[in-house]
């Protein structure tokens, strides 16, 4: 597993699952002669995109970001549809690290959308159940009522599977949330209305964990948002935002679908990466 130590976190990525989409799809308006120079695409027009989650290990909490694409929740044809070629092995991960998903105690949720949050429940004798059953799940209020009550585009990925089996352990917040210091979450709109992004700080220095407004580090243009995005317009100012601020101060990113780069420090210019870690499983 990849590993980063930020001074007093412990970051490890956790197999979450697999899946290619279409790489239009996940640039948007963006021209393809563009953005195939930065990101690998296949024959197909797909491109490989991981749904891991983030272990943090810190102040003797073990603190999740986001939760994988799940297992055994999906049929041959919505795996086909999704392009999943490999299911959610967080429970795996964390035997790893002599963990299980009792010992998670906090799940920072980006957003509610199925392939950040099927992995919330699982079935165990033909009843879904919560997989980190002892966690507080934190998500915006927005995106808690947006799951609940779906509009006709978004009930295609906001599932009660996900939601219903959970919903006594979750949290909400507003615009933003200070969950432990050092660890907050922000809320930005764009991706889905609720969407957040996650910070860290730790002695001056600063992870931003963008979530879907820039899910790889491909899509660092305040520009290139996915096609996806139910607010687009919202999106690219909050990027454009968030990434004026993050050049200047130096900050690092993380990610949950880069299926190259886990962590990824640009110069002011934005333009040369100064300090990678690369995937490696």
């Amino acid at each position: 597993m990849d590993m980063y130590t930020f001074h007093d976190m412990k970051l490890t990525w956790l197999n979450g699952g697999v899946n290619y989409l279409d790489g239009g799809a996940m640039f948007g308006v963006a021209p393809k002669v563009l953005w195939s120079k930065r990101y690998e695409v296949d024959d197909n027009n797909l491109i490989e995109l991981t749904t891991d989650p983030i272990l943090i290990r810190y102040m003797g909490k073990h603190i999740l970001i986001d939760s994988g694409i799940g297992k055994g929740k999906l049929n041959e044809k919505m795996k086909r549809n999704l392009g999943v070629t490999q299911e959610t092995k967080v429970e795996e991960s964390l035997a790893e690290l002599n963990l299980t998903p009792e010992d998670i105690d906090i799940v920072l949720m980006t957003h509610l959308h199925n392939d950040h949050a099927a992995g919330l429940t699982e079935w165990r004798d033909d009843k879904l159940v919560s997989v980190f059953s002892n966690a507080e799940i934190y998500a915006s209020q927005i995106e808690w009522d947006e799951m609940r009550n779906p509009n006709i585009r978004s009930r295609n990925t906001y599932w009660k599977e996900n939601w219903e089996a959970v919903q006594h352990q979750v949290k909400t917040f507003g615009e933003r949330l200070t969950v432990l210091p050092g660890i907050e979450m922000i809320h930005t709109g764009g991706h889905s209305n609720g969407h957040c992004i996650i910070k860290l700080t730790q002695e001056g220095e600063t992870i931003l964990h963008m979530s879907d407004i820039m899910p790889t580090h491909a899509h660092s243009n305040p520009l290139w948002v996915l096609a996806y995005d139910d607010y687009p317009m919202t999106s690219i100012f909050a990027k454009e935002k968030l990434m004026k601020e993050a050049l200047a101060g130096g900050y690092r990113f993380i990610f949950y679908h880069d299926a190259v780069y886990r962590l990824v420090k640009w110069d002011e210019s934005g333009k040369v990466i100064e300090e990678s870690i690369r995937r490696t499983c």
